[in-house]
């Protein structure tokens, strides 16, 4: 999966850095195609090759989790 989205991710940079550098008839479609890429393909999978074994409960601020914070916070000022 990491090679994949490495593989995705220069195939949008080297789109987009032609259309832009190289004068071409469809070179405004070149970085169009790689902006649309880098947003539908690279960044989700990404997203979700790094959030793929987390909990998303340690992230949300719930009251077990504020108070937590609180204790850490008091035990630092003591």
């Amino acid at each position: 999966m990491k090679y994949v989205i490495w593989v995705l991710f220069i195939a949008t940079m080297v789109s987009m850095f032609t259309g832009l550098i190289v004068e071409l008839t469809y070179s405004k479609k070149l970085v169009g195609f790689g902006i649309i890429g880098l947003c539908v393909f690279v960044f989700p999978l990404f997203s979700y090759y790094r959030w793929k074994d987390k909990k998303v409960a340690d992230y949300m601020l719930t009251q077990e989790n504020l108070d937590k914070m609180r204790e850490f916070n008091d035990s630092k000022d003591a």
